[in-house]
C-alpha cells in the first residue's frame, strides 16, 4: 500500500469492461483497465441500509463487500489486488511476446520459470553446492562468511545488509546493517501464545525442508533451529521501534563492529559479502546488535548450519521442484496468510521476472499500457495537491513562523516521478541461461548486489526508481525528498480520465496527498528539503505535533480488530498520519480545482460526498482470518476499513457533509479529533 521508504510495498481486483457491479465482483483476464460505473463509483456497491454517519466504509462498500469472493490463490482481495491481477495478465502478455525473441532476457527468465517438468526433474540438485559449503564449515567464522554470502544469493543471516542513501548525508550511499535471523514474519511469533499454532507449524516445517534438502537428523535440527530464532526473536527490536530513523541511524567504524557485538566475526561476514573496502556501516538496532551475537557465539556450531541449510532451501524453494514449492506454499501461504490455493505458475513467473529485471520488463509494459495523457493529468493533479499542502501549512495555528518557513521550504523541494523512469537499468551483463532456473535467479541477486557495491563511492543516483512501472502502489522517499507514482496505480478505481473529478481527487488524489503527507508525518518530518536526516522543528512545534500524532494513535490503538487483536498505534502511526493528511489535502485540492464554482450534484451527491466515497472506494477489500492477523502485528498499515472511517472521523468537512451529530457512531467530539496537517 503507498507508503514510505528510506533511500525502498502492496497490491489489486479487476473487472471486465461492461461488467454489472451489482452482478457482484470477479476476476477478469483481459487486459483492458476497468471501470466503475457511469461515472467513476460504484453506486450499487454501496449498502444504503447503513447509515454514513454511523460507518461510511459500509455505507459506501458494504453490498460490494458482502459479495465479494476472495480468490483461492489469495489470501486478501481489493482494488490493489484487482489492478495488481490486471498488472500481471498485461506483463504476461508481454514475456509471452518476448519468449518468441531468443535474444530476450526477459524473455530467456520467464521461460525457464516456465518449465516446470525441467524444475522438478532436477529435485534438491540445485542446492548441492550450497550445502556443500555449509556442511565444510568448521568455525563460527565459517558460517559468519557464509551468512555474508547469503546478502548476494539464496540464504539467510542473523545480521542483514543492504545498500541505500545515507539518511544523514543523502548524496551517498551507505551499506546499512539489520537485525535478522527470524523465518517468521516477526518476533511476535516466537512470542506471543496467539501464535502459537503457527510456531508449531514452523518447526513442522524446518523439518520438511531439511528432510527434502538431504540434511541429517531434520527434526532434532528443526527444534534446535527454532530455539535458536526464539532466543533471537526475545532481544530484537520491535517492529514499531524499528520506524524511528533517529534511533536506527547509528554509524560504526567496521573496525568497531566486534567492540559493538562480540561473538560474531564481522571481518568474516563482510568478506562474504563483498564488502571488504568498505570502512564504515549504519547499525540499525544497536542495542540489540550485541544480544544477537551473543547468541550465535553461545550455539553450537552444528544448529548454525542446520539454519543455514533450513535458510538456504527456504528462500530457493520456489525456483526448486515441486516438493520444495509445494512445502513452501503450505507454510509460508496457506499457514500463515491462509492463502487456500497455489498462485498459477504463470502468475508466479510474471512476479519473478518483475522482481528481477523489473526495468526491462517494466520498459515494454509502459510503452504498451501507460498513456502520455494520465502523465500529463496526473501532474495537474500533484500540482493541485501541493497547492493545498502549502495552504495548510500556511494556516496551522499551533506551528510557529521558524518551522513554518523550513516546512514550505520542503515542499517546493519535493520532486515528482510518474509513471516509469528516465533512464532504464542495463541488464546487459546479466547472465540468463536456458534450462537453469536456480542459477539463473541466484546471478540476478548477484548482478544486483555487485551493482549496489559498486556505487558506494559513487554519487547517489537521484533518478532510481524503488519501484517498477507494473507495480501497483506509491512511495515517499525521505532521502530524496521525492515521491512517486508507478504507471500501474494510475487506473480506475485509484484514477480515471473519464471520471468525475471529484472521485478522482478522493481517489488517486488521496494517495497523492499520502505520500506528501508522508514528508510530514511522524518520521518523515525529521528530514529536510535536502532528503536530510536533521532536527528542523523547534521544541515547542515538535511537542505539540507529538500531541496530536497522539491523539490519533489512541483512536486507532483502541480498536479490537479481531478477538484480542488491536490495531497497533505506534507501528501503525506514519501510516495512519499519511492517510489523515491525504485525504484533507485531496478535499482542498478538489476545491481549488472548482475555482470558485460551485461542485455539481451527481445522482443527489454533493462534491465533498463524492471525494469521501472516492477515497473510501479505494479500500474496500476482504482479508482471510490469517493474513488479517499476521497484518496486525507486522504491517505499518491500518486494515482498511479503519483506513477509511478514522481518518474521516478527524475532518470537520466529513461531519457537514454527511450531517454527523454527537451520538452518532462516526462521530469524535472536536477537542478530541486529531488536528495535525
Amino acid at each position: 500500500m503507498p507508503h514510505r521508504i528510506r533511500g525502498a510495498i502492496a497490491a489489486v481486483l479487476l473487472f471486465a469492461p461492461g461488467v454489472s457491479l451489482a452482478a457482484g465482483p470477479r476476476v477478469a483476464e483481459s487486459t483492458a483497465a476497468p471501470r466503475m460505473g457511469d461515472w467513476g463509483f460504484d453506486l450499487a456497491g454501496r449498502d444504503q441500509a447503513v447509515r454514513p454517519q454511523d460507518d461510511f466504509y459500509d455505507y459506501a462498500n458494504g453490498t460490494y463487500v458482502a459479495k465479494l469472493e476472495i480468490p483461492s490463490d489469495r489470501s486478501r482481495f481489493g482494488p490493489f489486488d484487482q489492478l495488481h491481477e490486471l498488472s500481471q495478465a498485461r506483463m504476461r502478455a508481454v514475456l509471452e511476446a518476448a519468449e518468441q525473441d531468443p535474444t530476450s532476457k526477459i524473455g530467456g527468465l520467464y521461460r525457464s520459470f516456465m518449465d516446470e517438468a525441467g524444475v522438478d526433474r532436477l529435485g534438491a540438485a540445485p542446492l548441492k553446492p550450497g550445502l556443500t559449503s555449509i556442511r565444510r564449515a568448521r568455525t563460527r567464522a565459517d558460517v559468519a562468511r557464509l551468512m555474508g554470502r547469503a546478502q548476494r544469493s539464496f540464504g539467510g543471516a542473523i545480521f542483514n545488509a543492504y545498500i541505500s542513501d545515507d539518511a544523514k548525508d543523502p548524496q551517498r550511499y551507505a551499506v546499512n546493517l539489520t537485525q535478522g535471523g527470524l523465518g517468521l514474519p516477526n518476533r511476535d511469533y516466537y512470542l506471543d501464545p496467539q501464535f502459537a499454532a503457527q510456531k508449531a507449524a514452523y518447526e513442522a516445517y524446518v523439518a520438511q525442508m531439511l528432510k527434502l534438502a538431504g540434511w541429517r537428523n531434520p527434526a532434532p535440527a528443526a527444534r534446535s533451529i527454532v530455539g535458536l530464532e526464539t532466543e533471537i526473536a526475545k532481544v530484537s527490536w520491535t517492529r514499531a521501534e524499528q520506524r524511528d530513523d533517529e534511533k536506527t541511524y547509528n554509524p560504526v567504524e567496521t573496525n568497531a563492529l566486534l567492540a559493538l557485538a562480540p561473538g560474531f566475526d564481522w571481518a568474516a561476514y563482510l568478506d562474504g559479502a563483498g564488502l571488504t573496502a568498505t570502512r564504515r556501516v549504519i547499525v540499525a538496532e544497536n542495542s540489540a546488535f550485541p544480544k544477537i551475537a551473543a547468541i550465535f557465539a553461545g550455539a553450537p556450531i552444528e544448529t548454525l548450519k542446520a539454519w543455514a541449510a533450513f535458510g538456504l532451501a527456504d528462500n530457493a524453494a520456489p525456483y526448486l521442484s515441486k516438493a520444495f514449492e509445494q512445502a513452501h506454499y503450505e507454510f509460508r501461504d496457506h499457514t500463515l496468510s491462509g492463502q487456500p490455493q497455489q498462485r498459477p505458475r504463470w502468475k508466479r513467473g510474471v512476479s519473478l521476472v518483475d522482481s528481477q529485471m523489473g526495468e526491462a520488463l517494466g520498459k515494454d509494459y509502459a510503452e504498451a499500457y501507460f498513456p502520455a495523457g494520465s502523465k500529463a493529468a496526473m501532474q495537474g493533479l500533484v500540482a493541485d495537491l501541493r497547492a493545498a499542502m502549502k495552504n495548510r501549512i500556511e494556516h496551522l495555528a499551533w506551528m510557529s513562523p521558524a518551522t513554518k518557513a523550513m516546512a514550505q521550504d520542503k515542499l517546493t523541494k519535493f520532486n515528482v516521478k510518474i509513471g516509469y523512469p528516465d533512464r532504464w537499468r542495463d541488464y546487459t551483463d546479466l547472465n540468463i541461461r536456458a534450462g537453469d532456473l536456480f542459477g539463473n535467479v541466484e546471478r540476478a541477486i548477484e548482478f544486483d548486489w555487485r551493482y549496489r557495491v559498486a556505487r558506494l563511492d559513487q554519487p547517489v543516483d537521484r533518478a532510481e526508481w524503488g519501484m517498477t512501472p507494473p507495480t501497483v502502489n506509491a512511495y515517499y522517499s525521505s532521502t530524496k525528498n521525492e515521491i512517486v507514482f508507478p504507471a500501474a496505480i494510475l487506473q480506475p478505481p485509484f484514477f480515471d480520465p473519464l471520471a468525475d473529478p471529484a472521485i478522482n481527487y478522493g481517489g488517486i488524489g488521496g494517495v497523492i496527498g499520502h505520500e506528501i503527507t508522508h514528508g510530514f508525518d511522524d518520521q518523515g518530518r525529521k528530514s529536510d528539503g535536502e532528503g536530510k536526516l536533521a532536527d528542523w522543528w523547534t521544541p515547542a512545534d515538535a511537542d505539540r505535533f507529538a500531541a496530536e500524532a497522539a491523539k490519533l494513535g489512541k483512536q486507532y490503538a483502541a480498536v479490537e480488530v479481531l478477538p484480542g487483536a488491536h490495531i497497533n498505534g505506534d507501528l501503525t502511526m506514519g501510516e495512519n498520519i499519511a492517510d489523515l493528511g491525504g485525504l484533507l489535502l485531496a478535499l482542498d485540492a478538489y476545491h481549488l480545482s472548482l475555482g470558485g464554482r460551485p461542485a455539481p450534484v451527481i445522482d443527489g451527491l454533493t462534491g465533498d460526498q463524492r471525494v469521501f466515497l472516492g477515497w473510501a472506494q479505494v479500500w474496500r477489500s476482504k482479508n482471510r482470518e490469517a493474513s488479517l492477523r499476521k497484518q496486525l502485528v507486522s504491517d505499518p498499515h491500518s486494515p482498511p476499513h479503519y483506513r477509511v472511517i478514522l481518518p474521516m472521523r478527524n475532518i470537520d468537512a466529513f461531519y457537514e457533509a454527511f450531517g454527523v451529530k454527537p451520538g452518532d457512531a462516526m462521530y469524535v467530539a472536536p477537542e478530541q479529533r486529531a488536528r495535525i496537517w
